[in-house]
C-alpha cells in the first residue's frame, strides 16, 4: 500500500443497526476499487470485514474492522462497526478515532435501536455525518419513510443529495442532484433523468442548493441575488454545512446492484473532513490542557483505541497517529504506564490482512503486534513532550453471569483469561464477588457474554460455564445488642479459657469498628487482636444468611482470663461466639443493592414498561420526554434486574434501551428477606454436607 499524507486521508465510521447492510457495502467499496476481485457475502461467510470464526458462525459483525479504501489518490479508512446494541463498545471506540460517520439505514426497517444508539454517539463526538438509505431493491423499500424515521432522531435538517429511481422491485438506480443525472443499477454510464422524475428532481435540487447557500454569507448573498449557484459553489457550500453539522446529506445506494458506490466515494473525499480539517483534539499536557492539530510537524502522539488477541500472532494493538510521523522499529513513551515501548513492524490492516509500512502520517490508523505493556486507552509518544488522551466514556455493564471453570486446568487460567478478554472489550468487566464468593463476568447482554465465553474457549483454550449469579446481599443490625460467652476446654494438661462480654451498635458512617472498653485488667490487652480476629471471621461470613456484615461497631467491655489456661485461640473463639450472639440480639436484617436505572423507550410502550418496572419494586424518580421517546429514571433492586436486558427487548420489540449503575444498599422487605434467608441457609447446609 502506498504512503498517504494527512490531507489525503479520511477516517469514517460506518454505523447502523445490525442487518442494515454495512458489511456488504464495504465489500462493494473494496470490489469497486479493485482491492478484491470478487464480492463476498455474509451468507457465504467470506467477507473481508467479518473474518472472525464467531462472526461467520453467527452471520453478523461482532467487532470493528478497519477497511482502507484507495480511491482517486486518497485513502478512506472505513471502520465497519457492529450494529447489535450488545457490542456498542466497539462502536464507541471506532467513533472516538473517526473524523466523520456514515449512518446506514435499511430502506424497509428505517431507524432501529442500533441506529438510535449510533446517532446519539455521533452527536456526543460531534461528528459530521451522512445518512445512507441502503438496499433500495428490497420489497417495500421506501426512501422517504426511511429518511423521515431519521429526521425524528434529530433537530438537524436532512437534505437529500440523491433520490431513488424507483423503489423495491422497480428500483432502477438513483438520481444525483449534484450533477442532475440518473445512474442505472449495475454501475452503468449516467443518463438523462426520466421525464416522470424530472419535476421531483428539480424541486429536490432547489432544496439542496438552498442548503449549500447557507455554507457561507458570500454564497447566501449570491444565491439570494441570482437564485443559482454553480457546481463548485454548491460543493463549497455543502462542505461548510456538513463539516459544521448544520445539515446532514442523505444518499441512496444498493451494494448488490452496484449503484451509488462511486457517488459515495466521491462525497467522502469532497465533503468529509481530512484529519487536518477536523477540529484539533484536546489532550492533557505538562502545562495543562493543550490542542493537537493533525500535522506531521507536531509532537508524536498516538492513541491506542483497540486491542485484540490472535491465537497465532498474539496481541494486536490498533492505534491512530494524531500528531507527528510514526516510523517502524521505533521506541515510544507510554505516558499511561510510564515506560518505554518498542514498536517493531507497523502495518495497515484490511480485515485480517496486514500490510507492512515504513511510516504512518498524522491522522492515519495502523496496527502493531506484541506490545509488552500497552493497552486500550493508552497514549504513546515523545517522552520529551508527553501528552495523554482521554478515553471515551463507555456504558456500564447491564448483564451479569457467574462463571465457573469447566476443568481443574481451566481454573488455573480463569483470572488471566478474563483479564485478557476485558483488555479487548471496554464494556466487559469481571470481579470476584466477596459477598457470594462467585466470579462475576459483566457485559451488555446475553449475546455479548456468550461471545466472550466462546472467545475464551476458541482463543485462549479456557472453558467457562455461565450461571445466574447470586445477588450480593449484605447483613447489618438495626439496634444495640449485647452478649457474653465463656469458652472453657479441659482435656489433660493445659486447657483453654476465655470469657468475653461484648456489645454491638449500628455504625451509620463506616463499615466496621472494634473498640475495647475493658477496665481493671479483666482482659489483657494482648488478647484484643485475637478477639478482633474472631469478630472479623463472623463479619465475613454473616450471622443470619451467610452474607458479609457491614456498618457494625463491636465493643468489648468486660470478660475474664485465666493465668494458665488463657490463650489467644481461646479468646478468638470466645470473641467469635460473643459477637455472633450479640448480632442476633441486635435486630439483624438483610440489605440489597439498589441500582440507578435509566430506561429509554418509544412513547407507545410507556404503559407496559412502567407496569413491568412497578412489578420489579421500582421507585420511579422521574419521567422525561425526548424526540418522541420516554425516559424513565428509577431505582430498582439488583435482584429484579438480573435479566432485564433480555426482557426489555421483548417488551419493546427491541426498541428499548437502558443504563444501570450501583446506587446504594437498602433493607430487604421482611416477606422477601424470609425467603432469601431460608434458601441461603439450605444452600449452606447442603455445601457442608
Amino acid at each position: 500500500m502506498q504512503e498517504y499524507s494527512t490531507d489525503q486521508l479520511r477516517n469514517i465510521a460506518m454505523v447502523s443497526h445490525s442487518g442494515a447492510g454495512k458489511t456488504m457495502l464495504s465489500e462493494a467499496f473494496l470490489f469497486f476499487t479493485k482491492a478484491i476481485t470478487r464480492m463476498g457475502s455474509v451468507g457465504e461467510h467470506n467477507t473481508v470485514a467479518d473474518f472472525e470464526e464467531e462472526e461467520k458462525r453467527r452471520g453478523l459483525s461482532l467487532s470493528t474492522s478497519v477497511l482502507p479504501i484507495e480511491y482517486n489518490k486518497h485513502k478512506l479508512n472505513l471502520l465497519d462497526t457492529p450494529g447489535a446494541p450488545d457490542f456498542v463498545g466497539e462502536t464507541i471506540s471506532a467513533l472516538s478515532v473517526a473524523d466523520a460517520a456514515l449512518v446506514v439505514v435499511d430502506s424497509v426497517a428505517g431507524v432501529q435501536v442500533g441506529t438510535e444508539l449510533a446517532w446519539n454517539y455521533c452527536e456526543k463526538f460531534k461528528l459530521p455525518r451522512f445518512v445512507l438509505v441502503n438496499r433500495m431493491h428490497r420489497d417495500a423499500a421506501n426512501f422517504e419513510k426511511a429518511m423521515n424515521s431519521v429526521a425524528q432522531l434529530t433537530d438537524k435538517r436532512l437534505i437529500p443529495v440523491q433520490i431513488p429511481w424507483g423503489e423495491g422491485g422497480n428500483f432502477k438506480g438513483l438520481i444525483d442532484l449534484l450533477v442532475m443525472k440518473a445512474y442505472p443499477i449495475g454501475g452503468g454510464e449516467a443518463v438523462e433523468i426520466p421525464a416522470e422524475l424530472a419535476e421531483a428532481a428539480k424541486t429536490a435540487r432547489m432544496k439542496l442548493v438552498e442548503a449549500a447557500a447557507e455554507g457561507s454569507d458570500k454564497l447566501l448573498e449570491k444565491y439570494l441575488e441570482s437564485g443559482e449557484l454553480n457546481p463548485e459553489e454548491i460543493m463549497q457550500g455543502l462542505q461548510g454545512v456538513v463539516r459544521n453539522g448544520i445539515f446532514v446529506p442523505v444518499f441512496a445506494a444498493d451494494a448488490s446492484d452496484q449503484v451509488g458506490i462511486t457517488q459515495l466515494l466521491e462525497a467522502f473525499i469532497t465533503l468529509m473532513p481530512s484529519p487536518a480539517q477536523a477540529d484539533p483534539v484536546k489532550v492533557k499536557g505538562k502545562g495543562g490542557e493543550e490542542e493537537l492539530k493533525a500535522t506531521d510537524a507536531g509532537p508524536l502522539a498516538v492513541y491506542i483505541w483497540k486491542t485484540t488477541a490472535d491465537p497465532y500472532v498474539g496481541k494486536i494493538t490498533y492505534g491512530r497517529v494524531y500528531s507527528g510521523v510514526l516510523a517502524a522499529d521505533s521506541r515510544l513513551w507510554n505516558q499511561n504506564k510510564q515506560q518505554e515501548e518498542r514498536l517493531g513492524t507497523i502495518a495497515i490492516l484490511r480485515g485480517k490482512e496486514q500490510m507492512p509500512v515504513k511510516t504512518v502520517h498524522a491522522g492515519d490508523i495502523f496496527v502493531v503486534q506484541k506490545l509488552a505493556a500497552t493497552s486500550t486507552g493508552d497514549t504513546l509518544g515523545d517522552k520529551g513532550h508527553p501528552v495523554t488522551f482521554t478515553m471515551p466514556e463507555y456504558p456500564s455493564a447491564l448483564y451479569r453471569v457467574a462463571v465457573t471453570p469447566k476443568t481443574q486446568g481451566d481454573a488455573a487460567k480463569i483470572s488471566s483469561t478474563l483479564t485478557r478478554l476485558v483488555e479487548e472489550d471496554m464494556t466487559l468487566s469481571w470481579h470476584n464477588e466477596h459477598a457470594t464468593k462467585q466470579t462475576i463476568l459483566q457485559g451488555m447482554g446475553d449475546q455479548h457474554i456468550d461471545v466472550a465465553i466462546r472467545k475464551a474457549h476458541d482463543k485462549f483454550q479456557v472453558g467457562l460455564d455461565p450461571h445466574v449469579p447470586d445477588v450480593p446481599y449484605l447483613e447489618t443490625i438495626t439496634h444495640t445488642g449485647q452478649s457474653e460467652y465463656r469458652h472453657k476446654k479441659q482435656s489433660g494438661g493445659s486447657g483453654q479459657f476465655a470469657e468475653v462480654h461484648m456489645r454491638v451498635e449500628p455504625l451509620p458512617n463506616g463499615d466496621f469498628e472494634f473498640e475495647s472498653k475493658v477496665v481493671g485488667g479483666a482482659i489483657s490487652g494482648n488478647y484484643m487482636p485475637a478477639i478482633e480476629k474472631g469478630v472479623h471471621s463472623v463479619m465475613s461470613e454473616g450471622a443470619i444468611a451467610g452474607y458479609p456484615l457491614q456498618k457494625v461497631k463491636a465493643i468489648v467491655f468486660d470478660g475474664k482470663e485465666h493465668a494458665v489456661d488463657s490463650k489467644p485461640v481461646a479468646f478468638e473463639i470466645a470473641g467469635r461466639q460473643a459477637f455472633r450472639a450479640a448480632i442476633k440480639e441486635a435486630g439483624p436484617v438483610l440489605l440489597e443493592p439498589i441500582m440507578n436505572v435509566r430506561v429509554t423507550i418509544p412513547e407507545n410502550h410507556m404503559g407496559d414498561a412502567m407496569g413491568d418496572l412497578n412489578a420489579r419494586r421500582a421507585h420511579v424518580q422521574g419521567i422525561e420526554q425526548e424526540l418522541g421517546r420516554s425516559i424513565i429514571n428509577a431505582q430498582v433492586p439488583m435482584a429484579e434486574m438480573l435479566r432485564y436486558a433480555t426482557e426489555l427487548r421483548s417488551i419493546t420489540g427491541g426498541r428499548g434501551v437502558f443504563t444501570m449503575e450501583h446506587s446504594h444498599y437498602e433493607k430487604v422487605p421482611p416477606h422477601i428477606a424470609e425467603g432469601i434467608v431460608s434458601s441461603r441457609q439450605k444452600h449452606i447446609k447442603e455445601e457442608e454436607e
